[in-house]
C-alpha cells in the first residue's frame, strides 16, 4: 500500500506545484480564440461550431473533467479516490487536445464549408486528416510539459526527476517527429489542397520546425534548458503557422477568404 501511494509521487508533486499558480488562468486562451473568432470572423464561427460540434463538446467536457479531477484529487484523502482523480486527469489530458486537434484536421482538410452546419456532423472529423490532427496535438502537448517540467526539476526536484521527465520528452518529440512523417503520407491521400501548400508555400516553415526539434532533442542532452523550452515551443508554433500559410488566403474551403468574408453593419450607433 505505501509503494502504490507512493509510486510516480514525486512526478504528481512536481506537475501540481508547476500548474498550481496558473491552473485559474489554464484556459484563458482558448475563451480569448473563441471570442476573437466570433467577433471578427462570425461565419467561419457558426460554421466550425455547427459542423464540428461534436468533438467541440467532447473537448469541453475533458476540459471539465479535467479541472474537476484536478481539484477534487488534491483534497482527496483515500488512496482509491487519488487513484480514481489521478486516472480522471490523465484521462481528459488526453482527450482533450486529441478532440481539438481533430477539429483542426477537419478544417485543414477542407470539410468545413462556410454556412450553418453545411458539412458533414459525422464525417468532417472522424478522417484521416483529423485524426493525424488529434495525435499530433496530444504527441506535441505531451512534449512541451514534459521539456518544461525538465526545468523546474532541475531547479528543486533532483536528478532523479530530471532524468524521467528528460526521458519523457526525448520519447514524445521522437514521437512527434514519426507521427509528422507518417502524416506526410495521410495528408498526400485525404487532403492534397493542404499537402500541395505544405510541400511549396510553407516548405520553409516546416523545414525550419524539423531543424528547430531536432536541436530541442539535442538541448535536452546537454541541459540548457531556457533553450531547450524555447526551442520545443518554437518548433510546435512553426507547425501552426506552417498550417496558416499553407492555407493561406484561405479560411474555409473552397471560397472562404479573409478579404470575401462578408462584412456585417455595426449594431450600434456610433458613439
Amino acid at each position: 500500500m505505501r509503494l502504490g501511494r507512493h509510486r510516480g509521487g514525486p512526478q504528481r508533486a512536481l506537475i501540481e506545484h508547476a500548474i498550481g499558480p496558473v491552473w485559474e488562468a489554464n484556459h484563458v486562451w482558448l475563451i480569448f480564440v473563441v471570442v476573437m473568432l466570433w467577433s471578427g470572423f462570425p461565419e467561419v464561427f457558426a460554421a466550425v461550431l455547427s459542423t464540428l460540434h461534436l468533438p467541440l463538446t467532447l473537448a469541453a467536457l475533458g476540459i471539465i473533467a479535467r479541472g474537476a479531477a484536478f481539484a477534487f484529487r488534491k483534497a482527496s484523502t483515500q488512496l482509491w479516490q487519488q487513484r480514481l482523480f489521478g486516472a480522471c486527469f490523465a484521462t481528459s489530458s488526453v482527450v482533450t487536445p486529441f478532440f481539438l486537434g481533430t477539429v483542426a484536421g477537419g478544417v485543414a482538410s477542407g470539410r468545413v464549408p462556410p454556412g450553418l452546419a453545411a458539412g458533414s456532423t459525422v464525417t468532417s472529423w472522424p478522417n484521416p486528416a483529423s485524426f493525424l490532427g488529434g495525435v499530433l496535438a496530444v504527441v506535441t502537448r505531451a512534449h512541451l510539459a514534459a521539456v518544461y517540467l525538465c526545468a523546474d526539476a532541475a531547479r528543486g526536484g533532483g536528478p532523479g526527476l530530471v532524468r524521467a521527465f528528460r526521458r519523457r520528452a526525448l520519447v514524445s518529440g521522437l514521437a512527434a517527429g514519426a507521427v509528422a512523417l507518417v502524416g506526410i503520407a495521410v495528408l498526400h491521400a485525404d487532403a492534397p489542397r493542404l499537402f500541395h501548400g505544405l510541400t511549396h508555400r510553407a516548405v520553409p516553415l516546416v523545414v525550419l520546425s524539423a531543424v528547430t526539434g531536432v536541436a530541442g532533442l539535442v538541448l535536452l542532452m546537454r541541459s540548457p534548458w531556457g533553450w531547450a523550452r524555447a526551442a520545443a515551443a518554437l518548433a510546435v508554433a512553426l507547425i501552426v503557422w506552417a498550417w496558416g500559410v499553407a492555407q493561406y488566403p484561405l479560411m474555409l474551403a473552397p471560397d472562404l477568404t479573409v478579404a470575401r468574408r462578408p462584412h456585417h453593419r455595426r449594431c450600434w450607433p456610433p458613439c
